[in-house]
């Protein structure tokens, strides 16, 4: 606990030096009777008279370096590059020793600056710091980003970074290295991550990575797939439509609701990259699985991502349903996804191929797309009650050494048995069950 009720300033300041300080930063800090910082801080304010103290980077020492110099009742100054609660240290202080003792002024951050050269928007990227989050951690974020901002380290400095993306398969960025920024010496480097990887960089360094236009995503391949539930990530998608995949907690609520057993024949109609096609197939072994998709680009992604799962028991179908359902084995469960506006045939035809208690599931995203496919599957002769799932999910994502949650884009679900009997049933009590994930 410190014990001096002065607080204690944390000012941010950069390559430019006291005279890229606010006129109240610089009034603190000439006033200072010690000042505190690492020694690459202290050595761009050489007119400081104050008492200096080099800091190591053990932040432990620090806090206790702080609460025994905080009994002496002098005014400190503790120094900090760019901005001390952007991956800095005002918020790993003010976590422990209590915001009340400290008052942060912060400079511009060197990502800012970075950002700012290369005149894009950092809004919506994704930033960490490779000296805490190592790169391994953070490849699966990197992999599906537009864009990426990355603190280096000494350790994984651009060259290896762009190497290590490279070797995984991650050739889809444009990247731009920027050095020293706000220095003589400043100096912004762009190119392919080949060209990178072939460089040498001052340590001082934040290196930005840019999608190109229109690249899938390529898939990441972990040690061992789940049989079901896999991330989204793991399956290779088109771009731009990436993100239309059905997303995995919404696909093992729909894997759950076909009630797959093995040795079944399962039909995925409109089935996209083929994420649940795929899942099924683990499923259903040795049944078998037929990926029916329209969109020729799609068609090769299914492909693609049987061999990445090394499923022998999957047929990809290059067609438009429900033309192609002719010849097929009918289905144990049939799953729908973007029924478009043909979705009350389509609905209807699907049903009526499958095996006397079979189960038809259809994921639908819009409100107008509920209400149309429940009215069908109401209407449907044979059909048991039809269940509708509301489904909203957050996932927990780290960003800025903070947990945060993103939503992901609710979607519904809707299922419907074909009854065994052949009378149709009564619907008169159907019900829509609205469920929050």
């Amino acid at each position: 606990m410190l014990r001096n009720a002065t607080k204690i300033h944390i000012i941010g300041v950069g390559t430019d030096g006291l005279a890229g300080l606010t006129a109240r930063a610089r009034d603190i800090l000439l006033a200072a009777e010690i000042v505190l910082g690492s020694e690459g801080a202290l050595r761009l304010v050489p007119e400081i008279q104050a008492e200096r103290i080099a800091l190591g980077a053990d932040l432990t020492e620090t806090l206790t370096l702080l609460t025994r110099l905080s009994e002496g009742g002098q005014r400190m100054v503790l120094l900090a590059s760019g901005d001390p609660l952007f991956y800095g240290v005002a918020r790993y202080l003010c976590d422990r020793l209590g915001k009340d003792h400290f008052e942060v002024l912060p400079h511009v951050s060197s990502m800012q600056l970075a950002f700012a050269r290369i005149k894009e928007t950092w809004e919506d990227a994704y930033l960490t710091n490779l000296a805490t989050h190592p790169l391994e951690r953070v490849l699966d974020r990197i992999r599906t980003a537009e864009v990426v901002g990355l603190f280096t380290s000494e350790a994984e400095d651009p060259p290896f970074v762009a190497r290590q993306l490279l070797n995984r398969g991650i050739d889809y960025f444009r990247a731009y290295v920027c050095e020293n920024l706000g220095a003589p010496d400043e100096r912004v480097t762009q190119g392919e991550l080949g060209d990178i990887a072939q460089m040498e960089f001052a340590p001082l360094n934040v290196l930005i990575l840019k999608r190109k236009p229109d690249r899938p995503d390529q898939p990441a391949i972990p040690a061992q797939f789940l049989r079901f539930g896999n991330p989204d990530e793991v399956f290779a998608q088109s771009r731009p439509k990436s993100g239309l995949i059905t997303q995995a907690e919404v696909r093992c609520l729909a894997l759950a609701q076909m009630s797959i057993r093995p040795g079944d024949v399962i039909w995925d109609i409109g089935a996209g990259s083929g994420s649940v096609a795929i899942e099924a197939a683990q499923l259903s072994a040795p049944g078998m699985v037929y990926a029916i998709e329209q969109d020729a680009a799609d068609y090769h992604l299914i492909l693609a991502n049987a061999e990445t799962f090394q499923v022998q028991n999957l047929k990809a179908i290059h067609g438009v349903a429900p033309a192609v359902f002719d010849g097929l084995p009918r289905p144990d469960a049939a799953f729908v996804g973007g029924t478009g506006r043909e979705v009350a045939r389509l609905l209807e035809a699907a049903y009526l191929q499958l095996r006397p208690g079979g189960r038809l599931v259809v994921n639908v995203a819009s409100l107008e797309s509920v209400s149309a496919s429940y009215t069908t599957l109401k209407k449907l002769p044979g059909a048991s009650l039809v269940q509708v799932l509301l489904v909203n999910v957050a996932r927990g994502v780290e960003q800025l050494e903070t947990l945060r949650f993103d939503a992901v884009n609710p979607t519904f679900l809707l299922s419907v048995r074909r009854e065994t009997g052949e009378k149709s049933q009564s619907h008169g009590s159907d019900s829509v069950a609205l469920l929050s994930e």
